[in-house]
């Protein structure tokens, strides 16, 4: 994209960390960014912090795990701002515990959040980028994509699994002109992460470098496409 003015970007998990992030930088540079989450009163707060800065946003809220919310997630946009043109995909969960211990439940739930919805939300807005010409598909996974760890399969798997659709995705569209990529974290200084004394916060990545690294793939050159980003802390955050 030469241009973010006037796009339409789809934020999922937008009421804080990284999906909060990369809403006030998109929005910053000039997108009508629509925000999804479930907690409505964060994605309240995202909309009134880029409204108060001069932007554009739309909070919807929604569980992504349940087709008809999204169904109306999409429609909701379609009617305020005619489609989407860049969907990040960033709501994710997983609860941690050995695979003889987890509940068959939590895995359902981080692989419908982690991997089916993504895979969804990219089904319904698709077409309308394919017609345009040009749009993207930003994946946010995790270096437990690449690599797994006890007590972290459910995670793991769907994670690994968002690799594999970014890949596949991108084969079928890139001749329409649209990028898609999935960016590779490591640990990233979120809520999501409790409290550690083994850990130095100020050393880990920020919300705010991976939005960064969401811009780069919608401003990369139209002849390219950084179809996988990993970022790695630059010292290890462990004390």
């Amino acid at each position: 994209m030469t241009t973010l003015e006037g796009k339409v970007a789809l934020v999922t998990g937008a009421g804080r960390g990284i999906g909060k992030a990369v809403s006030l930088l998109l929005a910053q540079r000039g997108c009508r960014v629509a925000l999804a989450a479930r907690t409505r009163e964060q994605i309240e707060e995202v909309q009134s912090e880029i409204q108060a800065r001069g932007g554009k946003a739309l909070s919807v809220p929604c569980d992504l795990t349940r087709d008809e919310e999204i169904n109306a997630l999409v429609d909701r946009i379609q009617q305020t701002w005619g489609g989407v043109d860049i969907l990040v995909n960033n709501a994710g969960w997983g609860k941690r515990a050995p695979v003889v211990k987890a509940r068959i439940e939590d895995w359902d739930q981080t692989f419908r959040l982690n991997l089916r919805a993504p895979m969804v939300l990219a089904q319904r807005v698709l077409p309308y980028m394919i017609e345009k010409g040009g749009g993207a598909v930003v994946n946010i996974g995790s270096v437990s994509g690449k690599s797994g760890e006890a007590n972290g399969a459910a995670y793991a798997a769907t994670k690994f699994g968002l690799i594999g659709f970014t890949q596949s995705l991108f084969e079928e569209v890139r001749e329409y002109g649209l990028k898609v990529a999935v960016i590779l974290p490591g640990f990233v200084d979120t809520s999501l992460i409790p409290p550690n004394r083994q850990l130095d916060r100020a050393k880990m990545i920020q919300a705010e470098d991976v939005a960064q690294a969401v811009h780069y793939v919608l401003t990369s050159p139209l002849t390219a496409c950084p179809v996988e980003i990993t970022i790695r802390p630059q010292k290890t955050p462990y004390r």
